[in-house]
């Protein structure tokens, strides 16, 4: 049964790390329980479709069925059910947005040699702003990160947007989520820095695919309670060669750049099937 949650129980997570310890197992049956999600966003009953709802109107695009080209063969993840799911079209990337963390489950991206270099000598302009096809209860504000301590991190980067209006677009904070600083600005920028690198050298295009991951109790920011991931995680496809690998970040001052995780990993840690085109 779904109840209304109280102000002061913490807003958690929607992709839980590693579910396989039983303290994590119970403690996300009952926060699940606070927030109305249901368990199989934990995924204990495998994977199904995301339970997404319609959007205010507006002039751009709000179902992934209007941007398929950002998703491998055309296909979205599959997300475990949970409410408050909603589809954002942008012109460069897409977003899968979630009302209780109020920001992304996953940011999807098609990436390829041409669009990094037509993007090239495009200023950025940094004007952060609240996505207003989101409903405002389900949103982040720009004073939710003001004086948090906590830097709003672009999941699909400006520098990877080839236009003028996708660099615009990627400072909507549905693609944002509450950053360390020095982790944003240093290891995971390099991150950004070498999948780019990649990309310039692939053959063809390149799926990317970013977000965030949250442990029971995570903690919020601001009077619109954003939540704060514990980790960030970055997989990149590659079609042509047919290799995937996922780059997992700790979201702390301290987090350093790994050595990469596999495909099956990253989606057994996320509870997502990022990419399920694999599978035909």
């Amino acid at each position: 049964m779904n109840k209304r949650q109280n102000s002061q129980t913490p807003v958690t997570a929607y992709a839980i790390l590693r579910p396989d310890s039983t303290k994590v197992v119970l403690a996300a049956v009952f926060t699940a329980g606070l927030l109305g999600l249901h368990v199989t966003s934990y995924g204990f009953t495998g994977f199904g479709p995301a339970e997404t709802r319609p959007l205010p109107s507006s002039g751009a695009p709000t179902n992934f069925k209007a941007c398929p080209q950002h998703f491998a063969g055309g296909q979205p993840p599959i997300t475990p059910a949970a409410p408050k799911l909603r589809e954002l079209c942008f012109n460069d990337f897409a977003v899968l947005h979630s009302g209780n963390t109020k920001t992304p489950v996953y940011v999807a991206q098609r990436l390829n040699r041409k669009m990094l270099l037509d993007g090239q000598g495009i200023k950025r302009k940094d004007r952060f702003y609240a996505e207003a096809r989101l409903p405002s209860a389900e949103r982040a504000e720009l004073e939710d990160y003001k004086g948090s301590g906590w830097s709003r991190g672009h999941m699909a980067p400006a520098g990877d947007m080839p236009t003028e209006e996708g660099k615009a677009q990627s400072f909507s904070l549905a693609n944002m989520v509450p950053q360390d600083p020095k982790q944003n600005g240093g290891p995971w920028s390099k991150i950004e820095e070498d999948t780019r690198k990649y990309v310039m050298r692939a053959s063809g295009d390149v799926y990317v695919i970013t977000g965030p991951v949250f442990q029971p109790g995570a903690k919020t920011i601001g009077a619109g309670r954003v939540a704060v991931p514990s980790q960030v995680f970055k997989l990149v496809y590659d079609p042509s060669t047919g290799k995937s690998w996922a780059h997992w970040q700790e979201n702390s001052p301290n987090a350093q750049v790994g050595r990469p995780i596999r495909y099956q990993e990253a989606v057994e840690r996320t509870s997502i099937e990022l990419l399920p085109s694999l599978r035909q």
